[in-house]
């Protein structure tokens, strides 16, 4: 059971992660891959809305992913969004990337051996992934112009979707410190933090919330 003090400071990283970008036509879908096959879901939805012409799904697999996505993530998703209506020649598969630098940088590569022209991406992460995968694209894609989206949920709703509360906080927190720190690293563009979200992550951090941290 999390205390009340560590669930509500990660509802207020939780929505510090929130881009609140509206979904608008790009020349791209980008579906990052992770364990959360919703990802796939947006990203099909929003070709199936016209939002774009060509979806690319992105990422390996990782210890979170290697038992529900033995295949890989990004195939995974591809069989997903097929499922879903998507056509089979609408959706490129990048299955190397393994964190979201090299999600952004194969995809580039993928999209420009098909010959795609890009001046706008449609980012699709999970909900607490917004703000970093942005800052990411910012970095390592110059002069596209990215929307970064997610399914639109509550972050009790998130929760309960993934079963496993400590495991979302640990994310989350995971998550925050990479925006702090990887900019110096020429990871990603600086993201300012708010004073209070970064009280509430440092308390986190000071309970024990800490197995997505890096060194």
């Amino acid at each position: 059971m999390i205390a009340a003090q560590s669930w509500a400071d990660a509802r207020q990283v939780w929505d510090h992660h929130l881009m609140h970008h509206t979904p608008r036509p790009c020349s791209v879908i980008v579906g990052l891959g992770s364990h959360d096959l919703g990802v796939a879901d947006v990203a099909a939805g929003f070709h199936l809305r016209g939002l774009a012409p060509v979806v690319v799904f992105t990422g390996s697999t990782s210890p979170t992913t290697r038992d529900r996505m033995p295949r890989g993530e990004a195939v995974h998703y591809r069989e997903r969004a097929l499922e879903l209506g998507v056509p089979e020649s609408a959706v490129l598969v990048e299955p190397r990337a393994r964190n979201t630098g090299e999600n952004i940088r194969f995809s580039r590569t993928v999209l420009d051996a098909a010959g795609v022209n890009v001046d706008s991406v449609l980012l699709v992460s999970k909900p607490y992934e917004e703000r970093r995968a942005y800052a990411t694209a910012r970095k390592l894609w110059p002069g596209v112009d990215i929307v970064s989206a997610s399914s639109p949920m509550t972050f009790e709703e998130y929760a309960a979707t993934v079963g496993d509360d400590r495991m979302v906080v640990d994310m989350l927190v995971g998550t925050l410190q990479r925006l702090l720190v990887y900019p110096a690293r020429g990871f990603m563009i600086e993201q300012p933090v708010p004073d209070e979200v970064a009280a509430a992550y440092e308390r986190l951090v000071g309970a024990g919330f800490t197995s997505r941290l890096i060194p």
